[in-house]
């Protein structure tokens, strides 16, 4: 959970409290029961205020001990788990040599491909090259004959 969702339930939970606080004080109540919910109110209080602290101090923690990992610091960052942490860009720039073979003999074999069919044509490759014969190819023979 994020720190903004945080704060806004923590804003709804206080909104809460303070409306079931006002609807409470606004009854009628004898001094015993308004007495328990006084105490009760302040025991929830001192124990908001003490889980706030503690999950504060745990954000912190983890905040420090992931930077201090992320800057090569810390307890246990060994020899292994650098290497560890370079595995996976490894296999990331060993992908993209074999994506970039790949494609550049995928090209190559097209373009032998399409050499080949030009060079075993009935037509000479001179034709292919000429500006009416692409006009033939694109819209057919002409309409008024031969």
């Amino acid at each position: 959970m994020n720190n903004a969702t945080y704060l806004q339930r923590e804003a709804q939970m206080d909104r809460f409290g303070l409306k079931v606080a006002a609807h409470l004080d606004d009854l009628p109540l004898p001094h015993d029961i308004s007495e328990r919910l006084r105490v009760a109110r302040q025991q929830a209080l001192a124990q908001r205020k003490t889980a706030s602290a503690t999950q504060t101090q745990a954000a912190a923690s983890v905040s420090a001990s992931g930077s201090a990992a992320v800057l090569g610091g810390g307890e246990g960052f060994s020899w292994f788990n650098r290497f560890a942490s370079a595995v996976p860009v490894l296999a990331l720039a060993i992908g993209l040599v074999a994506i970039h073979i790949n494609v550049n003999d995928d090209r190559a074999n097209e373009l032998a491909e399409v050499d080949t069919q030009l060079l075993t044509d009935d037509l000479p490759p001179s034709a292919h090259t000429d500006p009416g014969f692409a006009q033939y190819l694109k819209f057919g023979p002409p309409a008024g004959g031969q």
